[in-house]
């Protein structure tokens, strides 16, 4: 069971179902998931509706509806903020922006393999091209992550048609699996063993022992940035991780380690 709005219900057997994974729910279980569920669901009527027969009751009066190891009043400043930005209109894409970006990724792409074709494969023309495709594949890392968000189009459908053509076809990984690990990573963000991002391959990677011990405090903080890395309004507000540099280069051998196994 979960609470969304003071209202308590059963997800043991809709969980297997769910769109964005069972793990999202899993990791919300007995906990108040409101936040969760209002980041990660645009057309929130119509989920509303696959719930009401999952209504099993709700929280008495005196019952809190938010997690032990939350402030109270962080939750709140935080749901303030989320109301005003939404007011204000600031999570509304744009059609023009993303459609430039898309193009100038396709240009990129092409002029990769274009300088390579016509100068050939000498040193020179092999790092420019190199160079161009590797901006290519970067940046639309970033562009398939918005598509993912569903922050590029108003109907998810789109969103998810235009990230199947950019990670599966443009940059060879699946749209499936990274869904499945960012919408973890966004339900429960820099809380170890339920952030994906925190699960570095064993044999390659350590985290140490602070990390651990700091896992309360950035529990604590988890619901400030949910919302807002959801809908793309990212302030760099990041949480050290057992107050190490952790270089960059290490993180993404580590996602390629685990898109392949």
């Amino acid at each position: 069971w979960l609470v969304i709005d003071r209202k308590v219900y059963d997800v043991s057997r809709f969980a297997k179902q769910h769109p964005g994974g069972s793990r999202v729910i899993r990791h919300y279980a007995g906990q108040d998931a409101t936040d969760a569920f209002v980041a990660f669901h645009s057309d929130k009527a119509l989920v509303r509706k696959y719930l009401k027969p999952l209504l099993i009751g709700e929280l008495a009066p005196d019952q809190p509806s938010f997690e032990s190891t939350k402030k109270q009043s962080l939750l709140e400043d935080f749901r303030e903020l989320r109301c005003t930005v939404e007011k204000m209109g600031l999570l509304r894409p744009s059609s023009t922006f993303f459609f430039l970006i898309f193009l100038h990724l396709l240009l990129l792409d092409a002029a990769s393999w274009l300088v390579v074709w016509y100068f050939g494969i000498s040193l020179v023309p092999f790092v420019v091209g190199m160079a161009f495709f590797t901006t290519a594949q970067i940046q639309m890392g970033w562009f398939q992550h918005d598509l993912g968000h569903l922050s590029v189009f108003r109907k998810p459908k789109w969103n998810r048609l235009l990230q199947i053509l950019v990670i599966n076809l443009l940059k060879g990984l699946p749209a499936s699996w990274w869904n499945h690990l960012h919408n973890q990573h966004h339900a429960k963000p820099n809380c170890f063993r339920k952030d994906p991002d925190l699960n570095m391959h064993p044999l390659l990677f350590s985290l140490g022992r602070t990390l651990s011990v700091e896992r309360v405090k950035r529990e604590t903080c988890c619901a400030f940035y949910l919302h807002l890395a959801h809908c793309n309004v990212y302030s760099y507000f990041f949480f050290s991780l057992e107050k190490r540099r952790r270089s960059s280069c290490l993180t993404i051998t580590s996602i390629n380690i685990s898109s392949v196994s």
